[in-house]
């Protein structure tokens, strides 16, 4: 049996898309990579923002690392809060197309596939954690129809019958990227960094998650 100093942690995040010229997604992860946390090394690997490139890439990355956890990170601007997002269902509806100039709508991600998978991690201590520490943190009840959705998604149907643990984040625009969209709340990479360090390290010492109230009316 391996000992923890030789698990791997997979962290993984997204190029820019949408007309921007960064991802605070990869900034993040990128400043994790090499760190240990709980004796488990981060690896981060950055995924293109392809509806197909991204999940050979994901699973190129879980056969090369061999890890205990899979945390997949992407960029929601609009959204004011870490977001740990709960379920990824099986459509591709995009609004906007992929870097590579696809565009599915209403496509199944794995033909025949179940509706939905949920998160493999304990969302709602990590959720009590990341609140403890005074950042901004919310349960997320859709990682929407986009390239996050289709990444979660494959993600939790690659490890559905594998002994590891999966699961998305979804983080708001930097303050950089605010800037560019009047209105748009924001929070620092660094922020965002220390975030994903109490959320990893809470998903390793924590196996079931706590049942606490974080739903959503709408």
């Amino acid at each position: 049996m391996s000992s923890n100093a030789n698990k791997i942690v997979l962290l993984t995040g997204f190029a820019p898309f949408g007309g921007e010229s960064l991802n605070p997604s990869w900034q993040a992860v990128r400043a994790l990579h090499g760190r240990r946390i709980n004796g488990h090394r981060i690896v981060a690997r950055q995924l293109p923002v392809e509806f197909d490139a991204s999940l050979k890439e994901l699973r190129s990355a879980i056969r090369e690392t061999k890890p205990t956890l899979v945390l997949c990170v992407g960029q929601a601007g609009g959204r004011a809060s870490i977001s740990l997002e709960r379920v990824a269902i099986n459509v591709d509806d995009a609004r906007i197309p992929d870097n590579a100039g696809a565009q599915p709508v209403d496509c199944e991600i794995v033909k025949d596939g179940p509706a939905a998978y949920f998160t493999g991690l304990p969302i709602k201590v990590m959720l009590m954690a990341l609140r403890d520490a005074g950042i901004p943190a919310e349960v997320s009840q859709t990682a929407g129809t986009y390239v996050c959705n289709h990444v979660f998604y494959g993600l939790m149907h690659a490890l559905r019958n594998r002994r590891i643990r999966g699961g998305f984040v979804h983080i708001p625009y930097s303050p950089e990227q605010a800037q560019r969209h009047p209105g748009a709340p924001a929070l620092p990479v660094e922020t965002v960094v220390h975030g994903l360090r109490i959320a990893l390290q809470v998903a390793l010492e924590i196996d079931v998650d706590r049942k606490l109230a974080a739903g959503a009316e709408h």
